[in-house]
């Protein structure tokens, strides 16, 4: 279900493959996370976002980075995308679950 929202001009509709892309673009400019993983189809590019009566809930399956302290990069993470979709969207978002599906070292 899209988020739709009304202005003077008219109005907008943000589909949740809009929400989903801003969530993964704002989480891999995170330090330590090196990528993605999908966890249904190929098309989930690793975020999975749900919609209640109250706000957003994100999903994001992350690769992390080897020799990293792992819960700081994550909670640093899932800030950064709280507030990225917050602020661009004017949406609350009630939720960022991270699950860190594998670790990477990088050559």
């Amino acid at each position: 279900m899209p988020i739709n929202k009304s202005t003077e001009y008219g109005n907008i509709e943000i589909s949740l493959d809009a929400i989903a892309n801003l969530a993964g673009g704002a989480i891999t400019e995170c330090y330590g996370i090196v990528g993605m993983a999908s966890q249904k189809t190929l098309k989930d590019r690793g975020v999975v976002v749900t919609q209640d009566e109250t706000g957003l809930v994100l999903n994001l399956y992350i690769i992390a980075l080897q020799g990293i302290k792992l819960s700081q990069v994550v909670y640093e993470a899932q800030k950064r995308v709280k507030y990225v979709l917050e602020k661009t969207l004017e949406v609350k978002c009630n939720a960022v679950n991270i699950y860190v599906q594998g670790v990477r070292a990088v050559k």
